[in-house]
């Protein structure tokens, strides 16, 4: 079973607080890129796996989705996104994702935000979630990228002339990580990018397009205290199709 941290309540009040909690997807970084991996959603089928508090479910409807569902293994997450989606269109199922098993042949687009890392089995994930894909359909996720899961302690180092280094190590020893985050003991699978797309490969996934994601210049140049980050990529975004 994956580790609810999201229901841990000092979890759930730091994690409550970050940009992407308190504004949504605006507050996401990442979300541009990823909104360009997407295409058209009107009349679509819509998975949204690991849908927190439903940010993603909501702009698939307002975009005009057929239908959405949500899953979330956090019942905190789901109390707050029932709370806030209105549209008779998008559900939400509560499910771990490592055992859960979505309608064959069901959806147009598997969407997934910051949630693979913490599943200890993913290549039986992303099987069930090719077999729920009608064929043609799309898949849409970002990880944590695996230079930042890799260390043991993932934290910033300074180099001898005092620049922010990110340290890699570990890099090929895949499995479980815990760090402190937010609360302490909060467990991730780190894997290497070629884990990553063997996964992909492996469940029947045709690969349409990776992106190691870090802020653009111009995301630096709005908000100047993104300039580290530059340092190294911060996600793996991925878009793949069923054939």
């Amino acid at each position: 079973m994956t580790q609810n941290i999201y229901d841990d309540e000092t979890f759930f009040a730091g994690y409550s607080q970050l940009p992407r909690s308190v504004h949504g997807l605006d507050g996401a970084p990442e979300w541009p890129v990823l909104r360009s991996m997407l295409q058209g959603l009107r009349g679509k089928q819509v998975l949204d796996l690991g849908c927190g508090f439903g940010w993603f479910s909501r702009f698939a409807a307002g975009e005009g989705a057929g239908s959405v569902l949500g899953v979330d293994v956090s019942a905190r997450m789901l109390e707050r996104a029932r709370r806030e989606t209105g549209d008779s269109r998008v559900l939400y199922e509560r499910a771990d994702l490592e055992s859960y098993a979505p309608q064959a042949d069901a959806f147009d687009l598997a969407y997934s935000s910051l949630a693979f890392h913490y599943i200890a089995d993913l290549a039986g994930l992303l099987a069930r979630v090719h077999a729920a894909l009608k064929p043609g359909g799309a898949m849409v996720c970002s990880v944590e990228h695996p230079i930042m899961t890799a260390p043991v302690r993932q934290e910033w180092l300074a180099d001898a002339d005092g620049r922010a280094t990110w340290p890699v190590n570990g890099y090929l020893d895949e499995g479980e990580r815990v760090s402190n985050w937010l609360a302490e003991g909060v467990v991730k699978r780190h894997r290497t990018i070629a884990t990553y797309l063997d996964l992909l490969l492996g469940a029947g996934f045709t690969l349409g397009k990776l992106v190691e994601w870090a802020p653009s210049p111009e995301q630096v140049a709005a908000e100047p205290g993104w300039a580290k980050e530059r340092e190294r990529p911060f996600f793996l975004l991925i878009a793949a199709r069923r054939s």
